[in-house]
């Protein structure tokens, strides 16, 4: 206990935004105070240094971690290494995984406020969504909790952001494809109003104009927005190899795997005579058949980020408000080859 409670109280009802009777009510573990009210004087305690009582220390060392469906392997790669850091620090992450139709992401955040939570990660969340009220995670900001954001950008959360570079990546898959002879490349893509596929799309058009002089109107054309399923990955191949294209690249693993299924469908041997690149790189991906050429996201690296941020947010010093953009990495397996001869 501090020797000047009353310093105590004002500096946590301060850092809470609350007053000074509430503080007490929470420190003394008394009703009358709104589960969103003791969220706030909990998290203040945290940052500013100060030890729970020992009565409500039950409800300490939990970080949220909101994550998209478990399908996708990228993301249960995400939350593994984020989970043995967090534990690392000592905390343990409350894992929260959205499925369509179930639980949505505010309902996961009231949650995760009831049980206490020093701060919440957010993998591919409502920020990536270019279309999406973004007023709740103000909300988590203005209140003092600490919170992180990986693959995805919204402008005016006061929050630290970890990020994939779109960009890079675009320009490795296009230049390697370019480099064995392919000219007419398409690419296949999610939905357009989440933020990485609009600097995915955008970096697509501006790899095609720099490495064969392709026009924008002419490259926007062999664009494709589908769904990050193996099913929207046979649906977007469908579409381009209906266009004559003789390479895919495309928003992610599980996408290139469905451009694969359609390509041989349609008799197209997988990389003689249609390449196809995916996006990724999750585990498993190196023993399909074939082999996938896929871009790599840095997912250590941006999962070691995005801890260190929350936890400089959870001890008071908090990360630079910025997107941290990391470089991936283009690996080269057997499903890109040479463009087939054709004279």
């Amino acid at each position: 206990m501090s020797e000047n409670p009353r310093a105590r109280l004002s500096d946590i009802a301060e850092q809470a935004g609350v007053s000074e009777a509430p503080v007490s009510r929470v420190l003394n573990d008394r009703p009358g105070v709104s589960l969103t009210t003791r969220q706030a004087v909990l998290t203040a305690l945290d940052v500013l240094g100060y030890e729970r009582p020992i009565r409500l220390r039950g409800q300490s060392g939990l970080v949220g971690l909101i994550v998209p469906e478990l399908e996708n392997p990228i993301f249960p790669a995400f939350a593994q290494v984020m989970e043995t850091l967090l534990a690392q620090h000592g905390y343990t992450p409350v894992l929260c995984t959205q499925t369509p139709g179930g639980v949505s992401e505010d309902e996961y955040v009231e949650l995760l406020l009831d049980r206490g939570v020093s701060g919440i990660i957010f993998v591919s969340g409502m920020h990536a969504d270019a279309t999406a009220d973004h007023a709740p995670y103000r909300a988590l900001v203005d209140r003092g909790l600490p919170v992180v954001f990986v693959n995805g950008y919204a402008e005016g959360i006061d929050a630290p952001f970890v990020s994939d570079d779109d960009s890079t990546a675009m320009d490795l898959a296009v230049t390697h494809l370019t480099s064995m002879g392919h000219r007419r490349i398409g690419l296949a893509v999610g939905p357009a109003r989440f933020v990485p596929v609009v600097r995915k799309r955008a970096a697509f058009i501006s790899a095609m104009a720099q490495q064969i002089g392709m026009g924008e109107e002419e490259a926007s054309e062999l664009v494709s927005h589908s769904l990050f399923t193996v099913e929207g990955g046979q649906a977007a191949a469908h579409h381009l190899l209906g266009l004559g294209v003789t390479a895919i690249v495309c928003g992610s693993d599980l996408m290139a795997l469905g451009a694969i299924r359609t390509a041989r469908q349609r008799g197209l041997r997988v990389p003689e005579d249609v390449s196809v690149v995916g996006y990724d790189d999750s585990r498993l991906i190196a023993f399909t058949d074939p082999p996938l050429t896929t871009v790599r996201q840095a997912v250590t690296p941006m999962a070691t980020a995005a801890v260190q941020a929350l936890m400089d947010g959870i001890n008071g010093t908090p990360a630079p408000r910025d997107e941290f953009v990391f470089r991936p990495e283009l690996i080269v397996r057997s499903s890109t080859g040479r463009v087939r001869d054709t004279s």
